[in-house]
């Protein structure tokens, strides 16, 4: 198991990144949350094996149809021992 925790840079609120970020998560087995930053920006921890984690990592460079992502910042991470994916507030 394996964690990181990214910060999602362009237009991501107000797009359904939240949602579609949870629906990618959870179908490819990957535990953690997802929030918006009061900044624009959006947040992700998530857990899991590595190479499903690369494969989450992919879809967030991209994210949903309506987003435009201009950068991901990503920090490896230590497991937190999270069982499900949803929304943190």
């Amino acid at each position: 198991m394996a964690a990181f925790f990214a910060r999602i840079r362009g237009r991501v609120q107000g797009v359904g990144f939240r949602y579609s970020a949870i629906q990618e998560a959870r179908g490819l087995g990957i535990a953690g949350w997802v929030r918006n930053d009061a900044n624009g920006d959006v947040e992700v921890w998530a857990e899991g094996p590595p190479e499903k984690l690369a494969a989450f990592l992919r879809w967030l460079k991209k994210g949903p149809p309506y987003a435009h992502v201009e950068a991901v910042d990503r920090e490896e991470k230590q497991p937190k021992g999270y069982r499900e994916f949803g929304v943190e507030y």
